[in-house]
Protein backbone atom coordinates (compact mmCIF):
# COMPACT_ATOMS: atom_id res chain seq x y z
CA UNK A 1 0.00 0.00 0.00
CA UNK A 2 1.68 3.45 -1.52
CA UNK A 3 1.81 5.91 0.94
CA UNK A 4 0.67 9.64 -0.27
CA UNK A 5 2.07 12.89 0.52
CA UNK A 6 0.69 14.51 3.75
CA UNK A 7 -2.20 16.94 3.18
CA UNK A 8 -1.58 20.38 2.92
CA UNK A 9 2.50 20.23 2.58
CA UNK A 10 4.97 21.35 0.53
CA UNK A 11 7.18 18.52 1.44
CA UNK A 12 5.97 15.13 -0.41
CA UNK A 13 7.73 11.50 -0.74
CA UNK A 14 10.14 12.49 -3.62
CA UNK A 15 11.89 15.51 -0.68
CA UNK A 16 11.63 12.92 1.84
CA UNK A 17 12.51 9.70 0.77
CA UNK A 18 16.40 10.62 1.11
CA UNK A 19 16.12 11.46 5.10
CA UNK A 20 13.87 8.29 5.37
CA UNK A 21 16.55 6.22 3.78
CA UNK A 22 18.21 7.74 6.68
CA UNK A 23 15.90 7.38 9.15
CA UNK A 24 15.02 3.65 8.79
CA UNK A 25 14.47 3.38 12.28
CA UNK A 26 17.02 1.79 13.33
CA UNK A 27 16.37 1.48 16.97
CA UNK A 28 13.15 0.29 16.36
CA UNK A 29 14.50 -2.64 14.56
CA UNK A 30 17.67 -3.47 17.41
CA UNK A 31 14.27 -3.78 20.21
CA UNK A 32 13.27 -6.29 17.85
CA UNK A 33 16.47 -7.95 17.37
CA UNK A 34 17.30 -7.80 21.33
CA UNK A 35 13.78 -8.95 22.16
CA UNK A 36 13.93 -12.62 19.89
CA UNK A 37 17.42 -12.38 21.27
CA UNK A 38 16.14 -12.73 24.84
CA UNK A 39 13.46 -14.75 24.30
CA UNK A 40 15.87 -17.69 23.37
CA UNK A 41 18.31 -16.73 25.48
CA UNK A 42 14.77 -17.12 28.65
CA UNK A 43 13.80 -20.15 26.25
CA UNK A 44 17.45 -21.82 26.54
CA UNK A 45 17.59 -20.89 30.22
CA UNK A 46 14.21 -22.88 31.16
CA UNK A 47 15.11 -26.03 28.60
CA UNK A 48 18.48 -25.97 30.77
CA UNK A 49 16.87 -25.85 33.96
CA UNK A 50 14.03 -28.09 32.77
CA UNK A 51 16.59 -30.84 31.21
CA UNK A 52 18.68 -30.48 34.51
CA UNK A 53 15.68 -30.81 36.99
CA UNK A 54 14.31 -34.24 34.95
CA UNK A 55 18.02 -35.61 34.97
CA UNK A 56 18.74 -35.34 38.39
CA UNK A 57 15.03 -36.23 39.62
CA UNK A 58 15.56 -39.70 37.73
CA UNK A 59 12.61 -38.68 35.74
CA UNK A 60 14.26 -39.00 32.37
CA UNK A 61 18.44 -40.64 31.41
CA UNK A 62 18.73 -39.14 27.95
CA UNK A 63 21.82 -36.90 29.04
CA UNK A 64 21.72 -35.41 25.07
CA UNK A 65 19.01 -33.31 25.75
CA UNK A 66 20.76 -32.15 28.80
CA UNK A 67 23.64 -31.30 26.68
CA UNK A 68 21.59 -29.76 24.02
CA UNK A 69 19.86 -27.57 26.33
CA UNK A 70 22.78 -26.11 28.02
CA UNK A 71 24.42 -25.90 24.80
CA UNK A 72 21.61 -23.72 23.37
CA UNK A 73 21.24 -21.63 26.42
CA UNK A 74 25.45 -21.27 25.57
CA UNK A 75 24.65 -20.03 22.27
CA UNK A 76 22.37 -17.85 22.85
CA UNK A 77 23.72 -16.04 25.56
CA UNK A 78 26.91 -15.48 22.60
CA UNK A 79 24.12 -14.45 19.96
CA UNK A 80 22.40 -11.89 22.48
CA UNK A 81 26.06 -10.35 23.58
CA UNK A 82 28.37 -10.37 20.33
CA UNK A 83 26.12 -10.67 17.34
CA UNK A 84 25.15 -6.93 16.21
CA UNK A 85 21.86 -6.35 14.69
CA UNK A 86 20.90 -7.18 11.45
CA UNK A 87 18.39 -8.38 8.82
CA UNK A 88 18.41 -11.79 7.70
CA UNK A 89 18.15 -11.35 4.13
CA UNK A 90 16.13 -12.61 1.78
CA UNK A 91 16.88 -15.90 1.29
CA UNK A 92 18.89 -18.55 3.37
CA UNK A 93 22.43 -17.42 4.10
CA UNK A 94 24.83 -17.94 7.05
CA UNK A 95 22.77 -15.59 9.63
CA UNK A 96 19.62 -17.21 9.38
CA UNK A 97 21.81 -20.94 9.96
CA UNK A 98 23.16 -18.99 12.95
CA UNK A 99 20.12 -18.42 14.73
CA UNK A 100 17.37 -20.07 12.76
CA UNK A 101 19.12 -23.25 11.96
CA UNK A 102 20.63 -23.57 15.21
CA UNK A 103 17.00 -23.24 17.08
CA UNK A 104 15.62 -25.85 14.20
CA UNK A 105 18.72 -28.04 14.88
CA UNK A 106 18.22 -27.99 18.82
CA UNK A 107 14.29 -28.73 19.03
CA UNK A 108 14.65 -31.08 15.95
CA UNK A 109 17.33 -32.92 18.21
CA UNK A 110 14.95 -32.69 21.98
CA UNK A 111 11.97 -33.80 19.77
CA UNK A 112 13.93 -36.71 18.03
CA UNK A 113 15.78 -38.14 21.34
CA UNK A 114 12.45 -37.40 24.31
CA UNK A 115 12.06 -40.37 25.88
CA UNK A 116 9.15 -41.49 28.29
CA UNK A 117 8.98 -38.04 30.04
CA UNK A 118 6.12 -37.25 27.47
CA UNK A 119 7.20 -33.10 26.54
CA UNK A 120 6.36 -32.29 23.01
CA UNK A 121 8.59 -29.64 21.94
CA UNK A 122 7.09 -28.72 18.52
CA UNK A 123 5.51 -25.90 19.67
CA UNK A 124 8.74 -24.35 20.38
CA UNK A 125 9.16 -24.50 16.31
CA UNK A 126 7.35 -21.14 16.74
CA UNK A 127 9.77 -18.93 17.99
CA UNK A 128 12.42 -19.51 15.00
CA UNK A 129 9.63 -19.46 12.14
CA UNK A 130 8.47 -16.00 13.81
CA UNK A 131 12.59 -14.89 13.87
CA UNK A 132 12.56 -15.42 9.98
CA UNK A 133 9.07 -14.01 9.28
CA UNK A 134 9.80 -10.56 11.35
CA UNK A 135 13.88 -10.29 10.95
CA UNK A 136 13.20 -11.95 7.46
CA UNK A 137 11.45 -11.77 4.01
CA UNK A 138 8.62 -14.10 3.28
CA UNK A 139 10.03 -16.50 1.28
CA UNK A 140 12.48 -17.03 4.00
CA UNK A 141 9.50 -17.16 6.61
CA UNK A 142 7.79 -19.82 4.41
CA UNK A 143 10.75 -21.38 3.25
CA UNK A 144 11.49 -22.18 7.28
CA UNK A 145 8.18 -23.04 7.62
CA UNK A 146 8.20 -25.59 4.65
CA UNK A 147 11.73 -27.21 6.82
CA UNK A 148 9.37 -27.36 10.24
CA UNK A 149 6.99 -29.23 8.28
CA UNK A 150 9.65 -31.85 6.75
CA UNK A 151 11.42 -32.06 10.16
CA UNK A 152 8.01 -33.04 11.70
CA UNK A 153 6.91 -35.44 8.97
CA UNK A 154 10.72 -36.83 8.96
CA UNK A 155 10.47 -37.44 12.78
CA UNK A 156 7.07 -38.79 12.38
CA UNK A 157 8.77 -41.16 9.55
CA UNK A 158 11.28 -42.31 11.98
CA UNK A 159 9.14 -42.65 15.23
CA UNK A 160 6.67 -45.44 12.77
CA UNK A 161 9.61 -47.29 11.46
CA UNK A 162 11.13 -47.75 14.83
CA UNK A 163 8.21 -47.94 16.97
CA UNK A 164 6.02 -51.33 17.46
CA UNK A 165 2.86 -49.21 18.56
CA UNK A 166 0.41 -48.56 15.92
CA UNK A 167 -0.64 -44.71 16.17
CA UNK A 168 1.41 -44.06 12.43
CA UNK A 169 -2.54 -42.21 11.45
CA UNK A 170 -3.06 -39.54 14.15
CA UNK A 171 0.92 -38.74 14.57
CA UNK A 172 1.13 -37.75 10.88
CA UNK A 173 -2.23 -35.67 11.07
CA UNK A 174 -0.57 -33.82 13.94
CA UNK A 175 2.49 -33.36 12.11
CA UNK A 176 0.83 -32.31 8.85
CA UNK A 177 -2.11 -29.60 11.29
CA UNK A 178 1.47 -28.58 12.93
CA UNK A 179 3.00 -27.37 9.90
CA UNK A 180 -0.30 -25.92 8.05
CA UNK A 181 -0.42 -23.85 11.35
CA UNK A 182 3.20 -22.86 11.34
CA UNK A 183 2.73 -21.95 7.48
CA UNK A 184 -0.21 -19.36 8.40
CA UNK A 185 1.85 -18.02 11.06
CA UNK A 186 5.11 -17.45 8.78
CA UNK A 187 2.26 -15.92 6.50
CA UNK A 188 0.35 -13.60 8.83
CA UNK A 189 3.60 -12.77 11.19
CA UNK A 190 5.16 -11.48 8.08
CA UNK A 191 2.48 -9.55 6.95
CA UNK A 192 2.06 -7.94 9.88
CA UNK A 193 5.90 -6.80 10.31
CA UNK A 194 5.64 -5.59 6.69
CA UNK A 195 2.56 -3.59 7.43
CA UNK A 196 3.88 -2.14 10.33
CA UNK A 197 6.91 -1.23 9.11
CA UNK A 198 4.74 0.57 6.23
CA UNK A 199 2.90 2.06 8.70
CA UNK A 200 6.29 3.18 10.72
CA UNK A 201 7.39 5.33 7.91
CA UNK A 202 4.28 6.54 6.86
CA UNK A 203 4.80 7.78 9.65
CA UNK A 204 8.22 9.26 10.11
CA UNK A 205 7.50 10.70 6.74
CA UNK A 206 4.86 12.47 8.10
CA UNK A 207 6.55 13.38 11.10
CA UNK A 208 9.19 15.05 9.03
CA UNK A 209 7.46 16.85 7.08
CA UNK A 210 5.65 18.25 9.89
CA UNK A 211 9.02 18.87 11.69
CA UNK A 212 10.20 20.68 8.39
CA UNK A 213 7.00 23.19 7.83
CA UNK A 214 6.94 23.89 11.09
CA UNK A 215 10.36 24.99 11.31
CA UNK A 216 9.75 26.81 7.59
CA UNK A 217 6.18 28.12 9.95
CA UNK A 218 8.68 29.64 12.47
CA UNK A 219 11.25 31.24 9.97
CA UNK A 220 8.34 32.72 8.16
CA UNK A 221 7.52 33.95 11.14
CA UNK A 222 10.54 35.16 12.76
CA UNK A 223 10.92 36.99 9.31
CA UNK A 224 7.69 38.38 9.02
CA UNK A 225 7.60 42.66 9.17
CA UNK A 226 4.11 42.54 11.38
CA UNK A 227 4.33 41.30 14.82
CA UNK A 228 3.21 38.37 16.06
CA UNK A 229 1.76 37.16 19.62
CA UNK A 230 0.43 34.05 20.91
CA UNK A 231 -1.40 34.93 24.51
CA UNK A 232 -3.59 32.76 26.42
CA UNK A 233 -6.59 33.73 28.45
CA UNK A 234 -4.54 34.94 31.60
CA UNK A 235 -2.57 37.19 29.12
CA UNK A 236 0.43 35.65 29.13
CA UNK A 237 2.63 35.75 25.61
CA UNK A 238 3.75 32.13 24.97
CA UNK A 239 5.73 33.52 21.63
CA UNK A 240 6.36 36.58 19.91
CA UNK A 241 8.54 37.02 16.72
CA UNK A 242 11.34 39.92 16.41
CA UNK A 243 8.96 42.57 14.94
CA UNK A 244 6.46 42.23 18.14
CA UNK A 245 8.81 42.48 20.29
CA UNK A 246 10.41 46.23 18.66
CA UNK A 247 7.04 47.00 19.03
CA UNK A 248 6.36 46.59 22.40
CA UNK A 249 9.38 48.28 23.18
CA UNK A 250 10.44 46.69 26.41
CA UNK A 251 13.61 44.74 27.28
CA UNK A 252 11.02 42.29 29.09
CA UNK A 253 9.89 41.28 26.12
CA UNK A 254 13.00 41.28 24.42
CA UNK A 255 15.03 39.10 27.05
CA UNK A 256 12.43 36.41 27.57
CA UNK A 257 10.42 34.55 25.73
CA UNK A 258 7.30 34.10 28.17
CA UNK A 259 6.21 37.30 29.76
CA UNK A 260 3.24 38.72 30.61
CA UNK A 261 0.93 41.55 29.27
CA UNK A 262 -0.10 42.22 32.68
CA UNK A 263 3.85 43.29 33.59
CA UNK A 264 3.50 46.90 31.56
CA UNK A 265 1.02 49.64 31.91
CA UNK A 266 1.32 50.50 28.34
CA UNK A 267 0.45 47.09 27.50
CA UNK A 268 -2.99 47.47 29.22
CA UNK A 269 -4.84 47.97 25.59
CA UNK A 270 -3.36 44.89 24.02
CA UNK A 271 -4.76 42.53 27.22
CA UNK A 272 -7.89 44.54 26.75
CA UNK A 273 -8.34 43.58 23.58
CA UNK A 274 -7.06 39.81 23.62
CA UNK A 275 -9.94 39.87 26.67
CA UNK A 276 -12.46 41.12 24.99
CA UNK A 277 -11.79 38.79 22.18
CA UNK A 278 -11.72 35.37 24.64
CA UNK A 279 -15.10 36.50 25.66
CA UNK A 280 -16.87 37.10 22.40
CA UNK A 281 -15.47 34.37 20.66
CA UNK A 282 -14.60 36.65 17.88
CA UNK A 283 -11.68 38.23 16.05
CA UNK A 284 -11.15 41.66 17.06
CA UNK A 285 -9.67 44.42 15.49
CA UNK A 286 -8.85 48.15 16.46
CA UNK A 287 -5.72 50.81 16.45
CA UNK A 288 -3.99 50.82 20.06
CA UNK A 289 -1.31 53.35 21.34
CA UNK A 290 1.24 51.65 23.49
CA UNK A 291 2.74 54.40 25.51
CA UNK A 292 6.43 53.03 27.46
CA UNK A 293 8.51 55.10 29.61
CA UNK A 294 11.09 56.51 27.92
CA UNK A 295 10.27 56.03 24.52
CA UNK A 296 7.41 57.96 22.40
CA UNK A 297 3.98 56.67 21.53
CA UNK A 298 4.00 53.53 19.33
CA UNK A 299 0.31 53.47 17.15
CA UNK A 300 -0.14 50.22 16.13
CA UNK A 301 -3.25 48.66 14.54
CA UNK A 302 -4.12 44.99 16.22
CA UNK A 303 -5.63 42.18 15.16
CA UNK A 304 -6.85 38.97 16.82
CA UNK A 305 -7.72 35.26 16.01
CA UNK A 306 -8.82 32.70 18.11
CA UNK A 307 -7.22 29.38 17.85
CA UNK A 308 -8.58 26.20 18.43
CA UNK A 309 -8.53 24.29 21.65
CA UNK A 310 -6.93 20.93 21.28
CA UNK A 311 -9.04 17.97 23.27
CA UNK A 312 -12.16 18.70 25.21
CA UNK A 313 -9.87 20.24 28.00
CA UNK A 314 -7.49 21.88 25.52
CA UNK A 315 -6.33 25.45 26.53
CA UNK A 316 -7.37 28.42 24.03
CA UNK A 317 -5.22 30.90 22.66
CA UNK A 318 -5.11 33.99 21.38
CA UNK A 319 -2.87 34.97 17.86
CA UNK A 320 -2.25 38.77 18.13
CA UNK A 321 -1.26 40.86 14.94
CA UNK A 322 0.72 44.00 15.23
CA UNK A 323 0.94 46.20 12.21
CA UNK A 324 3.34 49.36 13.22
CA UNK A 325 0.51 52.48 11.66
CA UNK A 326 3.96 54.33 10.55
CA UNK A 327 4.85 51.29 7.71
CA UNK A 328 1.25 51.61 6.41
CA UNK A 329 1.15 55.49 5.97
CA UNK A 330 4.15 55.07 4.27
CA UNK A 331 3.25 52.69 1.97
CA UNK A 332 0.08 54.67 1.17
CA UNK A 333 2.13 57.85 0.57
CA UNK A 334 4.36 55.67 -1.67
CA UNK A 335 1.56 54.58 -3.73
CA UNK A 336 0.44 58.59 -3.81
CA UNK A 337 4.22 58.96 -4.71
CA UNK A 338 3.82 56.52 -7.59
CA UNK A 339 0.68 58.22 -8.75
CA UNK A 340 2.34 61.72 -8.39
CA UNK A 341 5.46 60.34 -10.18
CA UNK A 342 2.67 59.37 -13.21
CA UNK A 343 1.54 63.40 -13.14
CA UNK A 344 4.51 64.82 -13.08
CA UNK A 345 5.30 64.92 -16.54
CA UNK A 346 2.33 66.69 -17.24
CA UNK A 347 2.45 69.13 -14.50
CA UNK A 348 5.76 70.17 -15.18
CA UNK A 349 5.32 71.11 -19.05
CA UNK A 350 1.58 72.91 -17.74
CA UNK A 351 3.86 74.95 -15.32
CA UNK A 352 7.22 75.16 -18.02
CA UNK A 353 4.54 76.69 -20.58
CA UNK A 354 3.98 79.82 -18.41
CA UNK A 355 6.54 80.08 -17.27
CA UNK A 356 8.58 80.83 -20.10
CA UNK A 357 6.18 83.30 -21.56
CA UNK A 358 6.39 84.94 -18.17
CA UNK A 359 10.13 85.13 -18.39
CA UNK A 360 9.82 86.37 -22.07
CA UNK A 361 7.20 89.15 -20.96
CA UNK A 362 9.69 90.04 -18.18
CA UNK A 363 12.82 90.56 -20.62
CA UNK A 364 10.46 92.67 -23.39
CA UNK A 365 9.41 94.81 -20.70
CA UNK A 366 13.03 95.08 -19.31
CA UNK A 367 14.31 96.17 -22.46
CA UNK A 368 11.89 99.53 -22.23
CA UNK A 369 11.89 100.47 -18.80
CA UNK A 370 14.71 103.16 -17.37
CA UNK A 371 13.78 103.53 -13.88
CA UNK A 372 15.77 101.78 -11.38
CA UNK A 373 13.23 100.95 -9.51
CA UNK A 374 11.01 98.95 -12.45
CA UNK A 375 14.26 97.25 -13.57
CA UNK A 376 14.67 96.05 -9.65
CA UNK A 377 11.40 94.43 -9.79
CA UNK A 378 11.79 92.80 -13.20
CA UNK A 379 15.05 91.47 -11.94
CA UNK A 380 13.02 90.05 -8.90
CA UNK A 381 10.60 88.57 -11.41
CA UNK A 382 13.92 86.93 -13.46
CA UNK A 383 14.90 85.44 -10.50
CA UNK A 384 11.97 84.31 -9.33
CA UNK A 385 11.30 82.18 -12.78
CA UNK A 386 15.17 80.87 -12.67
CA UNK A 387 14.03 79.71 -8.97
CA UNK A 388 10.58 77.83 -9.81
CA UNK A 389 12.42 76.17 -13.03
CA UNK A 390 14.81 74.91 -10.86
CA UNK A 391 12.32 73.72 -8.48
CA UNK A 392 10.32 71.79 -11.64
CA UNK A 393 13.76 70.17 -12.85
CA UNK A 394 14.44 68.48 -9.42
CA UNK A 395 11.05 67.57 -8.85
CA UNK A 396 11.27 65.59 -12.34
CA UNK A 397 14.64 64.65 -11.44
CA UNK A 398 12.96 62.75 -8.16
CA UNK A 399 9.45 61.90 -9.92
CA UNK A 400 10.47 60.10 -12.96
CA UNK A 401 13.46 57.09 -13.29
CA UNK A 402 16.12 59.25 -14.74
CA UNK A 403 19.35 56.89 -15.83
CA UNK A 404 21.77 57.56 -12.52
CA UNK A 405 25.31 58.94 -13.30
CA UNK A 406 23.49 61.88 -15.33
CA UNK A 407 25.40 64.04 -12.13
CA UNK A 408 28.69 63.42 -13.81
CA UNK A 409 28.31 65.36 -16.19
CA UNK A 410 28.01 68.21 -14.04
CA UNK A 411 31.47 70.92 -13.86
CA UNK A 412 34.29 69.68 -11.34
CA UNK A 413 33.60 70.92 -7.35
CA UNK A 414 35.99 71.94 -5.01
CA UNK A 415 34.71 69.58 -2.32
CA UNK A 416 36.30 71.31 0.89
CA UNK A 417 35.64 74.70 0.48
CA UNK A 418 32.12 74.23 -0.97
CA UNK A 419 31.23 72.10 2.27
CA UNK A 420 32.92 74.60 4.59
CA UNK A 421 30.99 77.71 2.90
CA UNK A 422 27.64 75.57 3.41
CA UNK A 423 28.33 74.85 6.73
CA UNK A 424 29.19 78.53 7.64
CA UNK A 425 25.94 79.82 6.12
CA UNK A 426 23.92 77.73 7.75
CA UNK A 427 25.23 77.93 10.99
CA UNK A 428 25.04 81.75 10.73
CA UNK A 429 21.13 81.41 9.57
CA UNK A 430 20.19 79.01 12.60
CA UNK A 431 22.34 80.35 14.99
CA UNK A 432 24.16 77.22 15.47
CA UNK A 433 27.82 78.74 15.27
CA UNK A 434 28.98 76.67 18.90
CA UNK A 435 27.15 73.27 18.58
CA UNK A 436 28.74 72.70 14.79
CA UNK A 437 32.11 72.04 14.65
CA UNK A 438 34.24 70.86 11.01
CA UNK A 439 36.94 68.87 10.55
CA UNK A 440 37.93 69.28 6.57
CA UNK A 441 41.44 68.79 5.34
CA UNK A 442 43.28 71.80 3.58
CA UNK A 443 43.55 69.91 0.51
CA UNK A 444 41.61 70.58 -3.37
CA UNK A 445 39.33 67.50 -3.66
CA UNK A 446 37.63 68.19 -6.68
CA UNK A 447 34.65 65.81 -6.87
CA UNK A 448 31.36 65.84 -9.69
CA UNK A 449 28.44 67.46 -8.16
CA UNK A 450 25.95 70.11 -8.52
CA UNK A 451 27.13 72.84 -5.74
CA UNK A 452 23.61 73.36 -5.49
CA UNK A 453 22.07 70.42 -5.10
CA UNK A 454 25.18 69.58 -2.82
CA UNK A 455 23.94 72.22 -0.82
CA UNK A 456 20.11 70.95 -0.77
CA UNK A 457 21.86 67.50 0.33
CA UNK A 458 24.26 68.61 3.33
CA UNK A 459 21.46 71.50 4.63
CA UNK A 460 18.83 68.45 4.68
CA UNK A 461 21.50 66.40 6.88
CA UNK A 462 22.21 69.63 8.94
CA UNK A 463 18.31 70.36 9.93
CA UNK A 464 18.28 66.86 10.92
CA UNK A 465 21.20 66.82 13.05
CA UNK A 466 19.99 70.23 14.61
CA UNK A 467 16.43 68.83 15.14
CA UNK A 468 18.07 65.76 17.42
CA UNK A 469 21.10 67.04 18.50
CA UNK A 470 21.82 67.99 21.99
CA UNK A 471 23.08 71.83 22.76
CA UNK A 472 26.91 71.41 24.25
CA UNK A 473 29.49 72.67 22.21
CA UNK A 474 30.42 70.22 19.12
CA UNK A 475 27.17 68.30 19.31
CA UNK A 476 27.13 68.63 15.34
CA UNK A 477 30.27 67.59 13.30
CA UNK A 478 31.18 67.40 9.62
CA UNK A 479 34.36 66.08 8.88
CA UNK A 480 35.88 64.65 5.27
CA UNK A 481 38.29 62.13 4.58
CA UNK A 482 39.61 59.73 1.93
CA UNK A 483 38.23 56.24 0.88
CA UNK A 484 40.63 54.30 -1.19
CA UNK A 485 42.53 56.41 -4.09
CA UNK A 486 39.39 57.26 -6.13
CA UNK A 487 36.60 58.05 -3.52
CA UNK A 488 36.53 60.83 -0.73
CA UNK A 489 33.94 61.03 1.72
CA UNK A 490 31.53 63.79 3.96
CA UNK A 491 30.12 62.87 7.19
CA UNK A 492 27.60 65.02 9.35
CA UNK A 493 27.15 62.97 12.59
CA UNK A 494 24.96 64.57 16.05
CA UNK A 495 24.79 63.43 19.15
CA UNK A 496 21.39 62.39 19.26
CA UNK A 497 19.65 58.90 20.08
CA UNK A 498 19.63 56.05 18.28
CA UNK A 499 16.81 55.65 15.85
CA UNK A 500 14.44 53.02 16.44
CA UNK A 501 14.49 50.47 14.08
CA UNK A 502 11.26 50.31 12.30
CA UNK A 503 12.64 53.76 11.76
CA UNK A 504 15.89 53.23 10.62
CA UNK A 505 14.80 50.15 7.97
CA UNK A 506 12.25 52.71 6.21
CA UNK A 507 15.23 55.65 6.79
CA UNK A 508 15.39 56.59 2.49
CA UNK A 509 12.06 55.65 1.47
CA UNK A 510 9.70 58.44 0.57
CA UNK A 511 7.10 59.91 2.63
CA UNK A 512 8.29 58.54 5.64
CA UNK A 513 9.05 60.24 8.73
CA UNK A 514 9.10 59.88 12.82
CA UNK A 515 7.93 63.63 12.72
CA UNK A 516 3.94 64.22 12.24
CA UNK A 517 4.72 67.29 10.55
CA UNK A 518 7.28 66.37 8.28
CA UNK A 519 6.71 65.08 4.50
CA UNK A 520 9.37 62.01 4.68
CA UNK A 521 11.22 63.44 1.44
CA UNK A 522 14.15 64.77 2.64
CA UNK A 523 16.74 61.80 2.87
CA UNK A 524 14.55 60.23 0.00
CA UNK A 525 15.85 63.46 -2.18
CA UNK A 526 19.21 63.46 -0.56
CA UNK A 527 19.69 59.68 -2.19
CA UNK A 528 18.18 60.65 -5.24
CA UNK A 529 20.41 63.43 -5.84
CA UNK A 530 23.53 61.10 -4.46
CA UNK A 531 22.83 58.56 -6.95
CA UNK A 532 22.04 60.72 -9.94
CA UNK A 533 26.08 62.03 -9.34
CA UNK A 534 27.20 58.46 -8.49
CA UNK A 535 27.56 58.71 -4.95
CA UNK A 536 25.92 57.04 -2.06
CA UNK A 537 24.47 58.08 1.20
CA UNK A 538 24.34 55.23 4.21
CA UNK A 539 23.33 55.82 7.82
CA UNK A 540 25.29 54.19 11.09
CA UNK A 541 26.26 54.92 14.52
CA UNK A 542 29.69 55.89 15.35
CA UNK A 543 31.49 57.46 17.97
CA UNK A 544 32.75 61.05 18.24
CA UNK A 545 34.58 63.25 20.96
CA UNK A 546 32.11 65.61 22.22
CA UNK A 547 34.04 68.18 25.25
CA UNK A 548 36.65 66.00 25.42
CA UNK A 549 34.44 62.55 26.01
CA UNK A 550 33.30 60.23 23.54
CA UNK A 551 30.07 59.93 22.70
CA UNK A 552 27.74 57.66 20.41
CA UNK A 553 25.85 59.54 17.53
CA UNK A 554 24.04 59.57 14.19
CA UNK A 555 26.11 59.80 10.93
CA UNK A 556 25.64 60.27 7.83
CA UNK A 557 28.13 59.58 5.51
CA UNK A 558 28.18 60.64 1.51
CA UNK A 559 31.07 59.27 -0.44
CA UNK A 560 31.78 60.72 -4.02
CA UNK A 561 33.71 59.55 -6.70
CA UNK A 562 36.69 61.90 -6.81
CA UNK A 563 38.05 63.08 -10.61
CA UNK A 564 41.50 63.72 -9.68
CA UNK A 565 44.94 62.73 -7.64
CA UNK A 566 44.82 64.72 -4.69
CA UNK A 567 48.24 65.75 -2.87
CA UNK A 568 48.71 64.41 0.68
CA UNK A 569 46.42 65.65 3.54
CA UNK A 570 47.30 68.51 5.58
CA UNK A 571 44.63 68.34 8.69
CA UNK A 572 43.28 71.64 9.98
CA UNK A 573 40.62 72.41 12.72
CA UNK A 574 37.72 75.12 11.92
Amino acid sequence: MGSAAPAHSWFGPAVLDRELHQLDDPQEFGRLWQGFMTARLTLGLVLMLLQSALYFTGSTHSKVQALASAAYFASTLVSKLWIKPRRLGRSFNPAWGGLVGLDLLVFSLLQLVQDNSGINYTPLFALPILLASVLGSLRLALGTAAGVTVLLLGGTLWTYLHSTIDATTPRFVQAALSGVGYFAIALLANQLASRLASEGQRARRSQLAATVQRQVNELVIESLPDGVLIVDDRGCVRAANPAAQQLLVSQRARQSPVFDLRGEAGWRPLLNLTRLSFGTGRTQEEDVTIRMEGHGPRRVRARTRLAAPLGTDGESLCVLFLQDQRELEARMRTEKLASMGRMSTAVAHEIRNPLAAIAQANALLEEDLEDPRLKQLTAMVHQNTKRLEKIVDDILDVSRVTPHGRGLAAPALALNESVQQICLDWAVQNGSQQRLGTRLPDQALQVRFDTDHLRRVLVNLLDNASRYASQQTGAIQVSSCLQGDRHAAVSVWSDGAPMDQSVERHLFEPFFSSESRSSGLGLFICRELCEGHGASILYQRNVRPVGGQPSEGNEFVISFLRTTTDTPWQTTLY
